[in-house]
């Protein structure tokens, strides 16, 4: 599976399915594998940030720069487990742990108020002042039982996020 030049074997398939939890059928896994041989350009086995950019649905995407932090030199095993998180037969947790991660950009286990800030801002652009962005964070906090000083842990995101219809409206197309 290192070498993308290769096909897929039934292991490969299996194994592949058990890492991401079955989110994926096997015809599905066989579809990524093509999709990631012709993002990885290189044949080195993995994909590179600059690869990812050049999906222009990713680049045009105002989290690409967080989710490249994700995804930098992923190889097709954890490719896939990546794009679970977009898939609609894994958990609400699975779903949630996701964001938790595209949030905690210092990889600490923690989130705090300047990093739900900087996401906020990420997908407001310029559309509202950063004043606003605060305001309707601290009510959406305050709301939650939280306050501008917490640092929130992934069981805080699973209480807030777990509790509301959450659904992932992006769905990664599988053909």
């Amino acid at each position: 599976m290192g070498n993308t030049s290769s096909m897929l074997t039934q292991y490969d398939i299996e194994e592949v399915q058990e890492h991401c939890k079955h989110a994926f059928s096997q015809q599905e896994i066989v579809s990524l594998y093509q999709r990631f041989c012709q993002l990885d350009r290189s044949g080195g086995g993995f994909i590179s940030a600059d690869e990812f950019l050049s999906v222009p649905e990713f680049a045009v995407n105002p989290l690409s720069q967080r989710l490249l932090r994700m995804l930098d030199g992923l190889n097709f095993k954890e490719f896939v487990a990546f794009l679970s998180a977009f898939s609609p037969h894994v958990s609400l947790q699975q779903k949630i742990e996701f964001i938790f991660k595209l949030y905690d950009s210092d990889s600490n286990g923690k989130v705090a108020f300047h990093d739900m800030l900087d996401v906020l801002r990420d997908l407001t652009g310029q559309f509202i002042s950063e004043q606003q962005r605060e305001q309707v964070l601290t009510e959406v906090l305050e709301e939650a039982g939280y306050t501008k000083d917490s640092m929130l842990v992934l069981s805080d995101f699973v209480k807030i996020l777990g509790s509301s219809d959450l659904k992932m409206e992006v769905e990664v197309p599988v053909d």
